[in-house]
């Protein structure tokens, strides 16, 4: 991977980092980091966090440029404050292993990012392998419209909550101000990063995305969603090898740290943090039971 070394020399102090987070994800890796210097990283950092499937020693092989750090399973958010630290880029791009990034968009959100000074973060369209958009940049949900959304989700996709969440009724080719980013693919200005000290390490996978955006947003910045700047996204490579209970029980912890730690403002609130936990725990018992429902379904109509 000689390209971003190359940029590095001649241009004096990189602009532009990517940390790339691994776990099980040997193959993903591998391709990420190989178009990586056409989408304009200055600098790149892989993080393997735990894996057993030789992600490391083939990244190693491969990409002999590539800073890779090896470690334990500490989730996605501690893995990408692991990588950043070892970045000195102005701008550090942190990604999952299953995000591909198009030629030249690691550069436009850097162009982006920097071109404005009051911005912490920005964001690519990010599509699914088959051309679908992804829905990257949402809305922070009232507690209403995350009930309705966890309620109605699965079984009335289009339902006025989700829809609002997803924020799905905006035109995703037009560039926008947005509550937060999805961190599957997501630009960061390393001052505002490091004033906020990073991702919480305290949520060991989902929704540290969301608490980032939460934290920079509340000590003044913005965060901008970009259209012009376009990845691919997978979804899923690393969590597909868990079973879905721990994917399903591992969310719902995160969602009640965030409860705790942004929704629990009054009284009330803190008080009705039990029924909040319990409401957790029967969405993951409801949801795993109507994909079981579904996956019959499917299994006896030959769908």
């Amino acid at each position: 991977m000689s390209g971003p070394v190359a940029r590095e020399e001649s241009a004096g102090a990189p602009r532009t980092a990517v940390v790339v987070v691994s776990h099980q994800t040997r193959e993903h890796a591998l391709a990420c980091l190989a178009g990586l210097a056409s989408a304009g990283a200055d600098e790149v950092v892989l993080v393997d966090t735990g894996s057993t499937d030789g992600t490391a020693e083939a990244v190693r092989a491969a990409h002999p440029d590539v800073h890779v750090v090896a470690v334990d399973n500490v989730g996605f958010g501690q893995g990408a404050n692991l990588g950043v630290a070892r970045t000195r880029a102005p701008v550090v791009v942190v990604a999952n292993a299953d995000v591909r990034f198009a030629p030249g968009s690691v550069r436009d959100l850097a162009e982006r990012l920097l071109g404005s000074a009051d911005v912490a973060a920005v964001g690519p369209q990010v599509r699914y392998p088959d051309g679908r958009p992804q829905a990257s940049a949402r809305r922070l949900p009232d507690p209403a419209t995350a009930v309705g959304h966890a309620v109605f989700a699965r079984i009335w996709p289009a339902n006025p909550w989700t829809r609002r969440y997803r924020a799905t009724d905006l035109d995703p080719a037009r560039a926008r101000d947005v509550d937060w980013l999805s961190g599957c693919a997501l630009a960061l200005r390393r001052e505002a990063f490091d004033a906020v000290h990073g991702f919480d390490p305290g949520y060991f996978l989902y929704v540290e995305d969301v608490d980032l955006g939460v934290r920079l947003r509340d000590a003044g910045w913005r965060l901008r969603y970009e259209p012009s700047a376009r990845v691919v996204h997978a979804v899923g490579a690393s969590t597909g090898t868990r079973r879905r209970w721990w994917s399903l029980t591992t969310h719902a912890r995160s969602l009640d740290r965030f409860y705790g730690r942004h929704l629990a403002t009054t009284p009330l609130r803190r008080l009705a943090r039990p029924l909040v936990r319990l409401g957790l725990g029967a969405w993951v018992v409801a949801t795993l039971a109507l994909e079981r429902l579904i996956r019959r379904r499917r299994s006896t109509t030959g769908e």
